[in-house]
């Protein structure tokens, strides 16, 4: 239910304005999961480039290598969500694991004080990150089978509430039409045959 809860209310948020963006956040894998997400939506459901942004922790090296402290960094998540200019017309999803990482429970909240609609999404019943968020999800994976290791049962859960959220959504908006990707970028020529098929199909 809290699901689909973030789901409507992510949908009627996005519709009040053609600028509204869907900022995904978070540090380290969960950083990474957001990113992984967002980064579809262009390519899958032409979700314009504009509206779509992301705040990570230690930035874009962070995509690639560990930045040291870089999710304990308040002062750079209060700085990165002005940056952003993160505003009311604004959707912003926050991801952790642990439920208490620093850096993201203080972007979620920063962008909360701009009016913002917040999504937390923590993998602790008891996470920060959930006071945070006008809608809360928890992900209740409970201990790795690799102590301390969130890219296995965490990251995995994260991404798939990712995927049902944002293919929800971009249903909603008219972007999927019979259950077929209608607004599809096809960059390549398997994705160009594909296209023709959908179309043809419509």
């Amino acid at each position: 239910k809290s699901i689909e809860f973030a789901i409507n209310q992510i949908y009627e948020r996005l519709m009040l304005s053609a600028n509204g963006r869907l900022v995904y956040t978070g540090a380290g894998t969960s950083g990474r999961v957001g990113l992984q997400d967002g980064v579809e939506l262009f390519p899958t459901f032409n979700w314009p480039k504009r509206r779509l942004d992301f705040i990570i922790a230690g930035g874009t090296k962070a995509l690639l290598n560990a930045v040291e402290n870089a999710e304990d960094d308040v002062l750079e998540a209060t700085k990165n969500t002005s940056e952003k200019f993160i505003n009311s017309d604004d959707v912003v999803i926050g991801l952790a694991a642990s439920g208490n990482t620093p850096f993201t429970c203080k972007v979620l909240e920063e962008s909360s004080k701009k009016g913002a609609l917040t999504i937390a999404i923590s993998n602790n019943p008891k996470g920060e990150i959930l006071n945070f968020g006008q809608c809360q999800i928890i992900l209740n994976t409970k201990e790795e089978v690799i102590s301390g290791s969130t890219r296995l049962k965490a990251g995995t859960a994260q991404k798939i509430c990712l995927n049902i959220m944002s293919s929800m959504v971009m249903a909603k908006m008219g972007r999927i039409k019979n259950g077929k990707m209608s607004h599809m970028v096809p960059t390549n020529a398997k994705l160009r045959e594909r296209k023709l098929r959908i179309n043809t199909d419509l």
